[in-house]
């Protein structure tokens, strides 16, 4: 199994690829962790290349679960993937978790990938988790729509989840299906 999380901000993508990761026994791809290095500087933005070349080297296993939105990658990524697990929940889901997150981050300043550090003057930003989340959701649950009916990805298996307690669920079904 080849999966991918998807998602907005704050509806646990990285928390259920971590479940999935541990329940199936495979590595997990935190796409932010690739993407995000030391002083909040994205190599999505800053360097392409160097981003979609350590996503292709982290998946080239077999088995694995990723977690995030970067469609930089998504060619590198989508043609080998077997599902697709949509987290397509509501903002009376998301935005309560994310404002919790961020607000829990910035008190404790828990580190993050590669040393970075939420912090409280980060909440002005137009890119804060927060906000990011709150300004992309329609768009990005629109663009999920049209993508995931287009016929080069006839080959996945999407699982659009509408809530947090269908997860139960969808492991029954991927562990009945990989038995």
């Amino acid at each position: 199994m080849r999966i991918s999380v998807i998602g907005p901000s704050g509806s646990g993508k990285s928390t259920l690829a971590a479940r999935l990761a541990a329940e199936f026994g495979v590595a997990r791809i935190e796409l932010d962790a690739i993407n995000w290095q030391a002083g909040w500087r994205d190599l999505n933005t800053h360097d392409r290349p160097a981003f979609i070349r350590r996503v292709v080297a982290a998946a080239a296993g077999e088995a694995w679960v990723c977690d995030g939105n970067y469609s930089t990658v998504r060619q590198a990524l989508w043609p080998r993937l077997t599902h697709v697990v949509w987290l397509d929940f509501d903002p009376i889901v998301f935005m309560p978790r994310v404002l919790r997150r961020s607000f829990v981050r910035s008190l404790t300043r828990r580190p993050l990938w590669n040393g970075n550090r939420e912090s409280w003057a980060s909440w002005l930003d137009r890119e804060h988790p927060a906000r990011f989340a709150w300004d992309t959701w329609r768009s990005r649950r629109a663009a999920y729509e049209a993508l995931l009916a287009k016929p080069e990805w006839s080959h996945l298996e999407v699982h659009r989840l509408r809530h947090p307690r269908e997860t139960d669920a969808l492991i029954g079904a991927l562990k009945n299906e990989a038995a």
